[in-house]
């Protein structure tokens, strides 16, 4: 028998998001991806009022069809910030006489979460408060590559090549929309694709081919995030997707697909609902049919683009690609894609088992590199302010001659 120790993982899916049922999805195929003669899996599922559970029976996707709380074995909990706990407070109220709270100590956090609170710096902040290792890119990374607006000039910076857009505040938009739609048409010609800022999956995402299109889809995707960007439209050309896996210099790069539904736009409906198995039952041609010249160039941008935003873990990035004349835009970075694009991977013999692991290894490296930093700075100003006094917290006194 070996006496190796089993690495504790928590899977944490659902959350307060729109993508809710995709992240369901996704965490049920993560538990079920891992080793669990070396892993013991935690299911960690937040409902869409933001209350966490744990209990088996979350690991069967029967079991979201009725509340959670209902089920046996399941039990609410707290991933708790405290360094000294390092996992869930299970049971975090308890009632009754013999109610008690326990701890669950948890090694690594997988988040499975899409969308906001998830792949938006949040959980992963959370994480960091608890000093647990989780899989994925960090705070920063999290938050710039789910802001389309802000990423868009990071990766400017960085020289890679995207898409002309304008953004808009919700508050721009209610104020004076005919203004706002001026300015728009003044940079960007029809057709153009209207996005909130922060949302994934393709939710509140839409095409408009003329004014009054413009002005509903703005009006949608307002109604999901404040910020709103207008992009130009990638005409006569395909998608292609290239997934990336790793940290720092050792990032590689995956096989490229292309999705073949693209040119009458993935929605989310065609990413998620046709048949229930998430981006994997999407019609697509694996590898990509471009040249090796292209392919390499496709590969090299995305892991650019993911040393830019300071990337660990795993993403999906999304290209606009015109065979015939070289053009290369980058779409989107997914921090977070659906299925974690295990399928991407397989044209390189590793299996989700292998893809999990490796995520695993990445994120406890990612770790031990923040454990070097030095976050204790002794000084002698608490003792010096407790012998002098608060004098200096109240501000400057104002003068006779300014009142």
């Amino acid at each position: 028998m070996s006496s190796k120790r089993i690495t504790t993982i928590g899977v944490v899916f659902g959350g307060r998001s729109v993508e809710h049922d995709v992240s369901i999805v996704t965490g049920q195929q993560v538990m079920r991806a891992f080793d669990k003669e070396r892993f013991e899996v935690v299911p960690i599922y937040i409902d869409r009022d933001g209350k966490w559970f744990t209990g088996d029976a979350l690991r069967d996707l029967k079991s979201f069809e009725k509340p959670v709380h209902t089920l046996d074995g399941v039990q609410e909990v707290i991933l708790s910030p405290n360094t000294n706990h390092h996992g869930l407070i299970v049971n975090p109220l308890p009632s009754g006489l013999f109610g008690k709270s326990q701890i669950k100590r948890l090694d690594v956090i997988f988040a499975a979460l899409h969308g906001t609170h998830g792949e938006d710096g949040t959980i992963q902040g959370l994480c960091e408060l608890a000093d647990i290792a989780y899989t994925g890119c960090g705070v920063l990374a999290s938050a710039l590559a789910n802001d389309k607006i802000v990423s868009k000039v990071v990766l400017r910076q960085h020289g890679i090549p995207v898409l002309d857009a304008v953004s808009l505040s919700r508050a721009e938009w209610e104020e004076a929309p005919d203004r706002a739609v001026a300015h728009l048409l003044a940079v960007l010609k029809f057709p153009v694709f209207v996005k909130p800022a922060t949302l994934g999956s393709s939710i509140g995402v839409a095409r408009a081919d003329d004014e009054t299109m413009l002005r509903r889809n703005i009006d949608i995707a307002s109604s999901f995030d404040r910020r709103v960007l207008v992009e130009a439209a990638f005409t006569g050309g395909v998608e292609i997707n290239c997934a990336v896996l790793g940290g720092d210099h050792d990032i590689e790069a995956s096989v490229l697909e292309q999705p073949i539904t693209w040119e009458e736009f993935l929605s989310f409906e065609a990413k998620y609902l046709q048949g229930g198995e998430g981006m994997k039952s999407a019609e697509r041609i694996i590898p990509a049919p471009l040249t090796e010249a292209m392919t390499q160039e496709i590969q090299e941008i995305a892991v650019r683009a993911f040393q830019a935003i300071d990337g660990h873990g795993t993403a999906r990035i999304d290209f606009l690609v015109k065979p015939d004349t070289g053009e290369i835009f980058l779409n989107e970075i997914n921090t977070m894609p659906g299925s974690l694009a295990f399928y991407l991977w397989q044209e390189k013999n590793m299996t989700a088992a292998d893809v999990v692991e490796k995520l695993v290894k990445v994120a406890q490296a990612a770790q031990a590199e923040k454990r070097r930093n030095t976050y204790n700075y002794q000084t002698s100003l608490v003792s010096l302010t407790a012998a002098r006094g608060l004098k200096g917290v109240k501000g400057t006194k104002r003068s006779a001659s300014t009142e």
